[in-house]
């Protein structure tokens, strides 16, 4: 009997084993592709944007392939999430950018120690725009759960939401973020493979060319003048009457004056930058070197399963003992 319980115990150990390599395996971020913002479109690519406002940054965007979860989308080019230690990783605490602040995550340990779930007045809440949507829907799925559509915008924004998502809501707009080009950035034109129509057989379309010219072909000779017309007479270099106005007549203006239709615009004269649209301000995230991922997230979950394995065994020397003294 006894042995029977020590192996039993000895596969329960291994499964442990094997299931607390597995979590660790596979709580790591995960890999969809970045991309240039260009390569999104309103129909593939989903666009990325976290609002770094509360902390005087701006929105950054960026472009992924359609991943599998938005947890993917926001650990990939450059993006790093911290959870929580009550929660794990899927609760997304912190959040950084490699090209932002040396890819410093906020909310900083200092404002929060993410070990338990941070409070609804202060954490970063997650929104969907789909497709041709410019209003914002509050994600009731967590980013390890919801899937993005190609064509979307995911945004993250840092504060106090409500659950419904009626406070709280972003202060930019899905059209400020998403692609608006309907083919990525650098693709060739398509072809136009349209052929001309032919011409009617009646209509007359002027000699028909020579090909090639004739090579004996001289320009004709200058015609004399009629009899009685004087020569023109060139004039001098030096003569004012070539050079000079006559007198009291104004000098002639060196350009033209542009009509009130021509005249530039103040913001081309004067180098000043087109307003924007109002909110934060939205800069381009190109897809940057991973940060450095915080393994803190899914240190308690290893930590039980570590725990676990003690116990079994502790168990099964326990059960071996007891073998030996019957």
């Amino acid at each position: 009997m006894s042995s029977r319980v020590t192996r039993s115990l000895a596969r329960l150990t291994a499964a442990l084993g094997l299931t607390v390599a597995a979590l660790a395996a596979t709580v790591g971020p995960a890999g969809a592709a970045p991309q240039a913002m260009g390569q999104c479109t309103t129909s593939s690519g989903v666009v990325l944007a976290v609002d770094f406002s509360h902390w005087g940054g701006p929105v950054y965007r960026s472009c992924g392939t359609t991943p599998t979860t938005g947890y993917e989308l926001l650990n990939q080019g450059g993006w790093a999430t911290t959870g929580t230690g009550h929660d794990g990783p899927a609760f997304i605490c912190r959040i950084g950018y490699s090209g932002h602040q040396g890819g410093k995550q906020y909310p900083t340990p200092q404002q929060d120690d993410c070990v338990l779930t941070p409070p609804a007045s202060a954490y970063w809440s997650y929104w969907h725009a789909n497709p041709g949507q410019n209003t914002w829907e509050y994600s009731q799925l967590g980013a390890m759960l919801y899937k993005p559509k190609p064509g979307s915008v995911d945004l993250w924004i840092f504060g106090g939401t409500n659950i419904e998502g009626t406070e709280g809501k972003p202060t930019v707009t899905p059209d400020q973020l998403r692609a608006h080009n309907t083919q990525p950035a650098g693709a060739p034109a398509p072809k136009d493979t349209r052929t001309a129509a032919p011409l009617p057989p009646d209509v007359n379309t002027g000699p028909r060319p020579e090909n090639p010219p004739p090579a004996d072909r001289t320009p004709p000779a200058a015609a004399p003048p009629a009899q009685g017309a004087a020569a023109p007479v060139p004039s001098a270099p030096d003569s004012p009457s070539a050079s000079a106005p006559p007198a009291g007549s104004a000098s002639p203006s060196p350009s033209v004056s542009p009509s009130p239709s021509q005249s530039p615009s103040p913001s081309t004269s004067t180098g000043a930058v087109a307003a924007q649209a109002p909110g934060p301000q939205v800069v381009e995230a190109a897809p940057a070197a991973d940060a450095e991922h915080d393994a803190g997230s899914y240190l308690p979950a290893v930590a039980t399963g570590a725990l676990v394995l003690l116990i079994g065994a502790a168990a099964v020397f326990a059960a071996k003992r007891r073998r030996r003294t019957e």
